[in-house]
């Protein structure tokens, strides 16, 4: 298995124009709150219901963790506080919105992936995940790498 790091790397060879950058971290975000935010739509049997919490969301977010710390604990860290973040908006969206939580996330997923279509057509390169799926959670982990290395947490 790849270490996170050339998870990373391998990821970068697709994402180095400015305007697919920026799409990007625009789109990734976006993307993974809405992914996330369709799995909390999704009903939990009545069997598993022990806690509000305990949904299909948070069972991604876990198995997701699990390969985010191949990627150094600084990146686990931060994609741990990022997705309880991102599961709390989508609790507090599902009470608060004027529309259905799973019409909200599914508007941003089209959206989001517009952008980065766009993103990649600019780039002149597929995305990554036409390669490999798993690449699909390794684009937040490229931008946290990116923002630890900045504030040299990560080098």
């Amino acid at each position: 298995m790849k270490t996170g790091q050339e998870w990373i790397a391998e990821y970068s060879e697709s994402h180095r124009n400015p305007t697919n950058k920026l799409l990007h971290w625009m789109c990734v975000p976006a993307i993974m709150w809405s992914v996330l935010a369709l799995l909390w739509a999704v009903p939990v049997p009545e069997s598993l219901q022990f806690h509000p919490w305990l949904n299909w969301a948070t069972v991604f977010v876990f198995l997701a963790q699990l390969f985010y710390i191949a990627f150094g604990i600084a990146i686990f860290g931060v994609m741990l506080v990022v997705s309880i973040g991102m599961l709390s908006l989508a609790s507090w969206l599902e009470q608060v919105a004027p529309f259905a939580l799973w019409q909200i996330a599914l508007a941003v997923f089209v959206l989001a992936w517009i952008g980065q279509f766009i993103g990649h057509k600019i780039e002149g390169k597929k995305p990554s995940f036409f390669k490999d799926l798993l690449f699909l959670l390794v684009g937040p982990a490229w931008e946290v790498n990116y923002f630890l290395r900045k504030i040299h947490v990560v080098s």
